[in-house]
């Protein structure tokens, strides 16, 4: 699939808008505004993957992108050894119990005959492993949350570089969609969403109470960087030497200089992310989705396996989810459960598809770019409007507080329009499938 000149114009005024801003504003948000376009576009390719190529209906992105972060605060934060001292091993033995528990009940289940014995000995096994299970591991949960809890409370990480958690992070939210897929693939639809929405919401919940694991609501906030820290290019002299020669200011060079280096980190990411999208579209297996997508019946009768394809690419596009919420996490250089809201996790991945062009992987990527954009910057264009459509008004005045008051809601206002014209004038995308 190759970009048309129209398709072209389209990106070349996305990132107009963004080098208008750098110009207008300042580059540090302009750049800002490219990097977590890079992260939504990643975002929306993963979306894309499971909608456009097999319409399945996933509305618990919020929950594999979280999954992400936390893979990140595996891999790259430092152990905690008196937290592993006083109850790690309790926390891990306990973990193990409960895996052990599920598989014993499971195997009970196979291999005995069907009868009241087999679900007498499913339930005795699970209510013996429960109790066995949340006895050693509620008691390490309590030491390790005793240790310090103002600073750490938890196990920490690997203490590894935090490149190495982006592909933990979509491991981890890819063994989390093999479990929801087990489970959900074979219902309706609707019901999917039901139940990827529900699954999302518990994993948020998980990390929110959970403080042995992430710290829950007090923040994981430290994350090491891939990059060098802007105060550690102020204090280089070839640093200093190199912007003086140009004449620029230290500060604001050193906080472009790393924006520029995450830049090029995930444009690396997402170029190898659209070509091996592009490459899987292009080929049988691509054409195979396609099929299954348009017609599960007549694909089921040619002999394709449409659960377990369907199981496969929901898998492949929440670990591409996943690998997003680990990037953005390391851009953050924090995890913060809390913020983590359907809204801007899930809604919004789904606008960038729907308006870049479901089905196609550049779209999903004109989604990502232009509708992250807006997001940013019209709250801020709707508060400078709606001052200047108020500023004859008189002071006091019941209406000019009121529209004063509504420039807060110009974002979802604008969402909610842009997702109406598109769906209106280009129900396809922008950028549509052919």
């Amino acid at each position: 699939m190759t970009l048309t000149s129209r398709d072209i114009l389209l990106f070349a005024v996305v990132f107009g808008l963004i080098v208008a801003t750098g110009f207008l504003q300042s580059w540090n948000v302009a750049l800002g505004i490219v990097n977590m376009g890079l992260i939504s576009a990643i975002m929306a390719l993963g979306v894309n993957m499971q909608w456009g190529y097999a319409g399945l209906f996933n509305i618990g992105v919020m929950g594999f992108v979280a999954l992400g972060g936390l893979g990140a605060v595996i891999v790259s934060m430092p152990p905690v050894g008196e937290a592993w001292a006083a109850g790690g091993l309790r926390v891990v033995g306990g973990l193990l119990l409960g895996l052990l528990t599920i598989v014993a009940a499971a195997k009970a289940w196979k291999r005995m005959p069907a009868g009241r014995a087999r679900a007498a000995a499913m339930i005795a096994i699970l209510v013996v492993g429960f109790f066995v299970f949340r006895n050693v591991f509620d008691a390490g949960v309590a030491a390790v949350e005793a240790i310090d809890p103002a600073t750490t409370g938890y196990l920490g990480g690997l203490g590894l570089p935090v490149i190495f958690g982006w592909p933990v992070g979509a491991l981890l939210a890819a063994g989390a969609a093999w479990v929801v897929g087990k489970t959900a693939l074979g219902l309706r639809s609707d019901y999917l969403a039901i139940a990827t929405l529900g699954i999302a919401e518990i994993i948020i919940a998980i990390l929110k109470n959970e403080d042995w694991l992430a710290r829950g609501v007090k923040n994981v906030i430290g994350i090491p960087r891939p990059v060098p820290y802007e105060i550690q290019l102020q204090k280089s002299p070839g640093f200093i030497e190199w912007v003086n020669a140009w004449g620029f200011d230290p500060m604001t060079a050193s906080a472009i200089s790393v924006k520029l280096a995450y830049m090029g980190l995930f444009l690396g990411v997402l170029v190898l992310l659209l070509w091996l999208a592009q490459s899987a579209l292009n080929s049988p297996w691509g054409r195979m989705m396609r099929a299954i997508r348009d017609n599960e019946v007549a694909a089921e009768a040619m002999g394709k396996d449409v659960t377990a394809r369907h199981l496969q690419i929901f898998i492949l596009g929440s670990a591409v989810c996943g690998l997003a919420g680990a990037m953005m996490t390391t851009l953050d250089g924090q995890l913060t459960p809390g913020t983590y809201q359907p809204l801007r996790f899930t809604f919004l991945v789904w606008v960038m598809v729907i308006v870049g062009g479901s089905g196609n992987n550049f779209g999903a990527v004109l989604g990502g770019f232009l509708i992250w954009f807006l997001w940013v910057m019209v709250e801020p264009i709707g508060q400078s409007l709606i001052g200047l459509v108020t500023s004859g008004m008189a002071e006091g005045s019941w209406l000019k507080e009121h529209l004063l008051d509504s420039a807060a809601h110009m974002r979802l206002l604008t969402m909610g329009l842009i997702l109406l014209l598109v769906l209106r004038f280009s129900p396809r995308g922008l950028i549509p499938e052919r």
